[in-house]
């Protein structure tokens, strides 16, 4: 588990030697170089970054697991709260696993379509997981502030396309930005100065103006960003508008409703 190589000396591979291609200028790979400065003891954060990629994947999958076996739980939150399991799963399978492998070798090395593969899901399990906390925040709206039609708003209809959008809205949202970012050259270096395939250590390494990349990625981050983080505030202002009305018990009830929703947006990475 050394990491003495020096991975300088495989930047001068070019895809014309690797898979023939008529671009000698065109890089084939790019060599992850986030974890190399961790030396000759990478075991530490190995097992570290192993036991925390062990507890995500038990404890998510014990959330579907349970949410799918016990008919208590098939309900509308639990059915969101199931997806978003899903999606954590998926979303830290992006990168853990190649981090892990980088710490097992010397020099660590992903394929261009890999690293863009890698790039965008990245980002759009990471916006898929906003969308749905902010569909999660809707069922809690509907749920206080409409008790009395909660069951005839939330159908199994409702939840799919609810889920649906959320999906739709995150595949959308980065799509431009890593097309852009595809569709530039890259004649090397071909060093990620990071663990997996960030867009920003990606972008430096293009051999062309990036101003545009610039533009557009701030725009989508911005879109991806901003429009769940308004329609979440808006359902708990409305919440609290019609807690307001409400009195101390039945606050106390619709309070502790919430609670789940808002400890996993307050944890939820941005």
């Amino acid at each position: 588990m050394s990491g003495n190589s020096d991975p300088s000396m495989l930047t001068s591979h070019r895809s014309s030697s690797v898979n023939g291609t008529s671009d000698p200028d065109s890089v084939s790979f790019f060599i992850l170089q986030g974890l190399s400065s961790l030396g000759d003891r990478p075991m530490i954060p190995f097992v570290i970054l192993l036991l925390g990629y062990v507890i995500i994947l038990g404890g998510n999958s014990m959330i579907i697991f349970v949410t799918l076996t016990d008919p208590k739980l098939h309900s509308p939150m639990y059915f969101f709260l199931c997806h978003l399991s899903f999606v954590d799963i998926v979303y830290t399978t992006t990168t853990i696993p190649k981090m892990l492998a980088g710490f097992l070798s010397d020099v660590s090395i992903i394929s261009v379509p890999g690293c863009f593969l890698q790039m965008h899901f990245f980002m759009q399990l990471n916006c898929t997981g906003h969308a749905i906390l902010t569909v999660m925040a809707y069922d809690r709206y509907v749920a206080i502030c409409h008790p009395l039609h909660y069951t005839s708003i939330m159908t199994r209809r409702v939840q799919t396309l609810l889920i649906a959008g959320a999906w739709g809205f995150s595949t959308f949202c980065p799509l431009p930005v890593t097309t852009i970012a595809l569709l530039r050259p890259y004649c090397g270096p071909n060093v990620v100065k990071h663990g997996w395939c960030d867009f920003s250590s990606v972008r430096r390494l293009a051999c062309a103006d990036t101003s545009v990349d610039n533009i557009v990625s701030l725009f989508f981050a911005a879109l991806s960003l901003l429009i769940p983080g308004v329609l979440i505030l808006t359902s708990y202002v409305l919440i609290g508008i019609s807690l307001s009305r409400m009195g101390a018990g039945q606050r106390l009830k619709a309070f502790r409703t919430c609670a789940a929703h808002l400890t996993v947006v307050s944890i939820s990475p941005s």
